[in-house]
Formats: structure tokens, C-alpha cells, sequence
């Protein structure tokens, strides 16, 4: 799994970042948090292509965050795009969604849904799920809980040869979940299999307020990417205003025992944000400033 930050900016892009926008590669399919003004054009300046995006999931309608749906849409039709196109954000996306499909002569020559979440709502992808969870701003907004479903347990070796399960096919087959027949015994894939394992978490709050909800539901995350609009010298500022400061985004980190803290959609204020990865390492070591283009590559926990 692959996060490519597209756009790190807060309210308007400057000339070193895009507004923004969060791909996350997960094998073929790249799924977009947020869709800031420019973000067809962000794609093409990364190693990842828009065609591959299945899922947009908006946390709010300020400009910022949604304003490059139109230019999106329109640059996969004009590249052919066929495959259906979902588009979730909180009350009113489906609305927006509409509006913008009938906007003058524009057209999508391919099927583009949309759906209202609230925070509880869950999208499941397969091997992953997309949970919306409760968001703190001036507007109806919400976070996303990118969770992959549990894996198989890590296969015994010697314990398969030790209950006479010869090497080959059988094997894989057990630890597809199926169970196997050899010389008349049946075994399960239980007795080769050790416990499950958990999958990978990414946590996206898009604009928010830190708030007792959003560090449970950031729990554990592999990777949090935190609304980091000011350093503390801002912090009331930035609060009144329905956002955190990077010492808070810390401190929901440092609560919520994520691994990695990475800090975006900065004030355009800052044009050297050292302040703020200053303010975020004095409270939560594992932290990194996002860049637009920024890679990450998220391993499996074990």
C-alpha cells in the first residue's frame, strides 16, 4: 500500500503546493481522499494515474477540497474511461455531484454515482473498508477510516508435514480458507494456520478540530494524516476556524498510539512550516511533514 500526497496546501494553492488531495494505491486501484482544484494535474506529475481511481471519498465541500471534481471527471472521459466512478462526501454530495454532471455541455461518458454518508456509514472495497467517522469544522465534514479486512494466519510448515499434508496445491488451498483431504483425513486450514492478522489502517481527517471521537477512531492506525493548518503560536487562530494546530495533531497521535504522524493542509502562511514539525516532535517522535509528492509506502504490520 502506497499513500502519494497530490496536494498539502490549506484554503489555496501556492507555488510549491496543490490543495488538497490523497491517493492511496492499493494494488490496480487508487483511492482519492479529497479533490482540490487541480488535482487531474497532480496525477499526471506523480507515478500514479487518475484512470485507476475507483473511489473519491470528499470530507467537506470548501473549495479546497472538491473544486478539481469537474476537471477529474472530464480528464477521464477525454482519456475514454468506461469503469463506474463512486463519489462519497457528507450530506449534499450527491446533490453537488449531480450539479456538476449538469453543468452546461459537460459530459461524463461513463456511470458516476454519488452517496451521502454520515459518520458511522462504511464503504466496503473487497479486502478493505472506508468508514466515514465524525469530523470538527465549520461546515458538515467528516474523517475516513481506511481499514484493510483481517488476513490469514501465517502458514505452519512443519506443522503441515508433521500431520502427513504433502507440499504442492493442498497447501495453497488451505490457506485459501479451504479445507483439504488426504488419504481419506480431512484436515482444516485451522490446524496449519496460526491466529489472523490484522490488515493495515490509514486515518485521513481532512479539516478538523482534535476531538475525543477522532482519536478512537484513529486507534492504532498504521499512518494518521492530520489537519496540521498552524503551528501553536496560531493554535486559537486555527481553532476558531474548525482546524488543529500541529501540536495537536501530536497529541491525537500520541493518544491514540498511531505508528506515523504525517502532517498536511498547511496554512499557506508558512512558507518554511518548519514551526510546525517543531511543535508536532516536541509531543509525538514518529512524525513527517508532508510535501506534495510525498511517497509512503505502508507495510503490513507483521
Amino acid at each position: 500500500m502506497q499513500i502519494v500526497f497530490l496536494g498539502t496546501s490549506g484554503s489555496w494553492p501556492t507555488p510549491k503546493r496543490n490543495v488538497s488531495a490523497i491517493a492511496v494505491k492499493r494494488g490496480p486501484e487508487v483511492i482519492l481522499f479529497d479533490c482540490g482544484e487541480g488535482t487531474q494535474r497532480q496525477f499526471m506529475a506523480s507515478p500514479l494515474s487518475f484512470m485507476q481511481v475507483n473511489r473519491i471519498f470528499l470530507t467537506h465541500f470548501h473549495g479546497d477540497h472538491f473544486l478539481g471534481l469537474p476537471g477529474l471527471i472530464q480528464s477521464m472521459n477525454f482519456f475514454g474511461r468506461e469503469a463506474p466512478l463512486e463519489v462519497y462526501g457528507p450530506s449534499g454530495c450527491e446533490a453537488l455531484v449531480g450539479q456538476v454532471l449538469s453543468l452546461g455541455h459537460f459530459r461524463a461518458g461513463y456511470p458516476v454515482h454519488a452517496r451521502d454518508l454520515a459518520a458511522g456509514d462504511a464503504v466496503d472495497g473487497g479486502e478493505y473498508t472506508v468508514a466515514a467517522t465524525e469530523a470538527v469544522h465549520t461546515v458538515p465534514a467528516l474523517s475516513y477510516v481506511l481499514e484493510e479486512k483481517e488476513r490469514a494466519g501465517r502458514f505452519d510448515l512443519e506443522r503441515a508435514k508433521a500431520l502427513g499434508i504433502p507440499p504442492g496445491p493442498l497447501y495453497s488451498k488451505l490457506q485459501e480458507g479451504q479445507a483439504v483431504t488426504v488419504g481419506g483425513k480431512t484436515f482444516r486450514p485451522e490446524q496449519v494456520l496460526g491466529p489472523p492478522r490484522r490488515g493495515r489502517k490509514i486515518v485521513y481527517t481532512g479539516d478538523s478540530m482534535p476531538h475525543a471521537a477522532l482519536v478512537a477512531a484513529a486507534r492504532g492506525a498504521d499512518v494518521l494524516i492530520h489537519d496540521a493548518t498552524s503551528d501553536a503560536a496560531l493554535e486559537d487562530k486555527a481553532n476558531r476556524y474548525g482546524h488543529s494546530s500541529s501540536r495537536q495533531a501530536a497529541q491525537v497521535a500520541k493518544e491514540a498510539g498511531v505508528g506515523q504522524l504525517v502532517l498536511t493542509h498547511m496554512s499557506p502562511r508558512y512558507e518554511d512550516p518548519a514551526s510546525l514539525f517543531n511543535d508536532a516532535k516536541t509531543v509525538f517522535d514518529r512524525v513527517v511533514l508532508a510535501d506534495d509528492f510525498m511517497e509512503i509506502e505502508v507495510p503490513y504490520p507483521d
